[in-house]
């Protein structure tokens, strides 16, 4: 049968894994492989994706995805107790001391390397990265972009250790080039070349992460691995033999948990060894010559032989370039310039071992790895019963991802952390802020009063930065108490339970779960929106939400919606202001219809991803985000948006022989908005006071209200000026019209200046027609 027919609780082996190109390799590197165990534990509540269990953790996977699957020798899941024996204690041996494996290492430089040392810290999600890079650097940090892709480039210096760098890569589960991270991962490696990598793995889970491990050593490069979460495993009645492994491996390791600083200094003390003197793995080739015949190991072993050349030319590792072109990977392929007669006998050595193995490439290459970790597991881990983390999941997950309960919890979790973050916690704190900053710009305008500063001058630092740039600076509350809350979940492990309990609704157009988190968030302020879709897998993903965001009413609108409802419609306000936020989701969902096969050609990232064990969140974790997204919009608004912010004053302050004006409407800003006025006709409000407002929406969607409020001076005014349907014709443009300067600038350092400009002019078209059907539909059924 295939996977999706596996009935739920139920157990089997995979005997096929089906599908081709990436997607197939992401299968075989997370686990899928012929001859692993796989058990169905549930659906999602809308019937798709599917859990599953495999090679000891939980794993989320489409059902379409699973039909490529076969399984066989259908039974129960062994749920019987193993006796688990008594482990040895060993003395971890330091530096120097009898039993240290790697001072025995042929690849020892006797001589130290001088100078400053780049260690890469490697490791799969969820295993405590973070954390660990939190306790090695402390406060010295910094955050810049890998170049090319949307991905956190985090790096610091390790405290103690003024001259050794940490840099944290993307969290990945293996080398291949399936994702954007996996890809960035690999080029800092081989292209970078630090000095050291420092991978952690999760010692709870050993059989998954030691998949990653593997392949770093390929690479050639000195090595710590950095078991984590240790006190777990003790805790839960297990133990892993610390120099067993060493002798095993042939690299230093060092058991340690990151959450409880514990073991981190012996871990730094050995990286900086390797590192210094340049000791590499001592071993790299894990295929046994008599497995199957060493039909694996023949193959890799002529390929290195017919690329050595090549491989030391491009400065790839010979080990990691053999295994990868076994495993088709296009980008070592063409990294290695193969002259086509070598491509051809490469591929005879390829289809011979697919014939004495019985496996397809990839999956033999994956089938050999996995086997090297079972064997390494079987002889130094002494496995844990149920950990008390895993079995508090199930029964947590019982009530948030079930069937009935999972949606409803979902939607009153987010409520919350709406209601305490707009209205309550962040709201205080950004009333509180946004009053210290108004105190602030009183006293600075009557102490440049008192000096008799020049009136433009005065302006320009009461109006334009400290009026301009403090209303900007109000979102700070918001944005850090947001993201507090998103960090708790995220770090907790209830993110990825979101995504997938989502998947289905929003794969149906053009989406992954992923992307619900962020649209969510877009209802609150569309620029902690924009920067949360960083989380997601893909940059297709990644821009198709961002386009999305927008089209979500963010709290910003809220004070034109009730302001218009109050002035036109004040019997049916609640009425008009539901079918506002309907009709922003509704166009989102009809642009993402047709952009999905548009500008977005193809699918949504395949939903493969692993569902963490439950867990409390690192108080240092959360801080830190929290931090980094303050700074990140702080530097913000003292660039992109402080220049806006002074166009835009310029523009209001002035008129075109560059005299200050005592009225707004002889301003440059009134002059173009009855430029542009015209283009408002068709939509019901030409008056030129209506589009100036909407200009300086542009800066922040509230100075909407303000701008007119003072061009119009009285409420009674604005309802001579505007019918109710030209005035619910502006409300749809106001809903769907580009988003605030803050947002744009947002999307710019996400995807850059020319996409921010495509979003800004797509925005403002869908406005403009929507508002022409609203507005022309309405004369149509009621007439003038």
């Amino acid at each position: 049968m295939t996977l999706d027919e596996l009935p739920q609780g139920k157990t089997a082996d995979v005997t096929v894994v089906g599908g081709e190109g990436p997607l197939r390799q992401h299968f075989l590197d997370m686990g899928l492989i012929p001859g692993a165990e796989v058990t169905f534990i549930k659906f999602a509540p809308l019937g798709d994706p599917m859990e599953l269990m495999v090679q000891g953790y939980e794993l989320t996977l489409r059902v379409e995805d699973a039909k490529k699957i076969q399984v066989d020798h259908l039974r129960d899941r062994d749920m019987t107790k193993k006796e688990i024996k008594q482990p040895t204690l060993i003395q971890h041996p330091g530096l120097g001391e009898p039993g240290r494996v790697h001072e025995l290492s042929p690849y020892h430089d006797a001589k130290p390397v001088e100078g400053k040392l780049v260690f890469a810290l490697a490791g799969n999600q969820n295993c405590g990265k973070t954390t660990l890079f939190n306790q090695l650097t402390g406060s010295n940090q910094h955050v810049g972009n890998f170049p090319g892709v949307t991905v956190d480039r985090k790096s610091g210096f390790i405290k103690g250790h003024p001259d050794c760098e940490v840099v944290d890569l993307p969290g990945i589960y293996s080398l291949s080039p399936y994702t954007s991270e996996e890809i960035v991962s690999r080029k800092f490696i081989l292209e970078e070349k630090p000095s050291a990598i420092i991978n952690i793995v999760d010692a709870t889970n050993l059989e998954r992460n030691l998949y990653l491990t593997m392949q770093l050593m390929e690479l050639d490069v000195p090595m710590v691995l950095a078991l984590n979460m240790m006190d777990e495993v003790e805790k839960n009645g297990g133990s892993i033999l610390i120099n067993e492994m060493e002798e095993i491996l042939q690299i230093p390791v060092v058991p340690i948990s990151a959450a409880r600083n514990q073991g981190v200094q012996e871990l730094v003390r050995h990286a900086v060894h390797v590192a210094r003197y340049r000791e590499k793995p001592g071993i790299r080739d894990f295929c046994s010559p008599l497995d199957h015949k060493g039909a694996v190991h023949r193959a890799l072993h002529g390929i290195m032989h017919l690329i050595q050349d090549h491989a030391e030319a491009a400065g790839i590792p010979l080990r990691f370039a053999a295994g990868k072109l076994v495993e088709g990977d296009h980008l070592v392929e063409e990294a290695l310039h193969l002259e086509n007669n070598e491509k051809e006998m490469i591929g005879h050595i390829i289809k011979q071992m697919e014939e004495e193995r019985g496996l397809d490439h990839a999956a033999a290459m994956a089938d050999m790895r996995f086997l090297f970790i079972r064997r390494l597991c079987d002889k130094t881990v002494v496995k844990p019963k149920e950990s008390r983390e895993h079995a508090r999941s199930r029964k947590m997950d019982r009530i948030l991802t079930g069937k009935y309960t999972a949606i409803p919890i979902f939607i009153l979790i987010m409520g919350l952390v709406f209601y305490l973050t707009f209205n309550v916690i962040g709201a205080f704190f950004q009333d509180l802020l946004a009053s210290g900053i108004d105190r602030l710009t009183e006293q600075v305008d009557a102490a440049l009063t008192a000096a008799g500063v020049n009136e433009a001058v005065k302006s320009l630092l009461v109006d334009g930065i400290f009026t301009g740039v403090g209303s900007v600076l109000s979102f700070i509350p918001i944005i850090m108490v947001l993201f507090f809350f998103l960090s708790i979940l995220e770090d907790g492990g209830y993110m990825a339970r979101v995504a997938f309990v989502m998947d289905k609704l929003l794969r149906k157009i053009g989406l992954s779960g992923r992307s619900i988190v962020p649209m969510l968030i877009g209802f609150g302020c569309s620029v902690p929106a924009v920067m949360s879709t960083r989380t997601l897998p893909s940059l297709r993903d990644r821009r198709m939400t961002i386009m999305l965001i927008p089209f979500m009413s963010c709290s910003a609108k809220v004070p034109i919606y009730a302001f218009f409802t109050a002035a036109f419609f004040p019997h049916t306000g609640g009425l008009v202001m539901t079918g506002l936020y309907l009709t922003g989701v509704c166009m989102a969902v009809v642009v993402a219809l047709l952009s999905k096969n548009t500008f977005f050609k193809g699918e949504a990232v395949p939903f493969v991803m692993e569902l963490p064990n439950y867990r409390m969140p690192g108080a240092k974790n959360v801080g830190r985000l929290m931090w980094d997204k303050g700074r990140d919009f702080l530097q913000r608004a003292f660039t992109v948006i402080f220049v806006g912010t002074i166009i835009v004053w310029f523009l209001q302050s002035f008129d075109l022989t560059l005299n200050m004006v005592e009225d707004s409407k002889d301003s440059i800003l009134a002059l173009l908005g009855g430029w542009i006025a015209p283009l408002f006709s068709p939509l019901g409000f030409g008056d030129w006071k209506m589009s100036t407002a909407l200009i300086c929406g542009f800066m922040a969607k509230e100075s909407v209200v303000a701008t007119l409020s003072v061009l119009y001076g009285s409420v009674g005014a604005l309802e001579t000026a505007l019918t109710p349907m030209a005035a619910f014709s502006f409300l749809i443009f106001c809903l769907l019209y580009t988003p605030c300067i803050a947002t744009i600038a947002s999307v710019r350092r996400e995807n850059g200046g020319r996409w921010a400009l495509e979003m800004v002019i797509f925005q403002c078209v869908v406005a403009w027609i929507v508002s022409f059907i609203v507005w022309h539909g309405e004369l149509l059924l009621f007439g003038n």
